[in-house]
């Protein structure tokens, strides 16, 4: 898979531990996130994955901050993407299976890496469900 991640300066540390993590993985990772804990702005960079992945230029994104929520919410101002923030590895599985999410986030401040890493397996091994579930996420894309 192809993933753009992106990051603030809240999560530098653990963007490059994710993205060599996804590298391991076999993914080719696109990072176009903060490079250093230099002050920033996390619209910009949630932004500019969500558009790549709304793009079809990737096959969907990890976005980290402090919290994932910030990132997240100006991910989603992207027709077309359908980022969740998780804590935890069943909602990622979750989130996929039945919302079709395209990017999931988290924050440093709130996961450590091994559970960071664990919310991209589930993530990353679901797939998304038909049925009921697509029709719902055709109501999203909808709106």
């Amino acid at each position: 898979m192809k993933i753009v991640i992106a990051n603030d300066h809240a999560a530098v540390d653990m963007k490059f531990e994710i993205k060599e993590y996804l590298e391991s993985l076999g993914h080719e990772v696109i990072d176009v996130g903060a490079q250093d804990k230099t002050s920033c702005h996390y619209p910009e960079f949630g932004a500019k994955a969500g558009r790549m992945v709304a793009g079809g230029e990737v096959d969907g994104g990890v976005l980290i901050c402090g919290t994932g929520v910030g990132i997240s919410i100006a991910a989603n101002k992207i027709k077309g993407v359908r980022a969740a923030v998780c804590s935890e590895p069943v909602t990622a599985r979750l989130v996929k299976e039945h919302n079709h999410a395209n990017m999931i986030a988290f924050g440093e401040r709130i996961v450590g890496i091994e559970t960071a890493k664990a919310i991209i397996d589930a993530w990353l091994g679901a797939e998304c469900m038909g049925g009921r579930h697509q029709l719902r996420a055709d109501m999203l894309d909808e709106l």
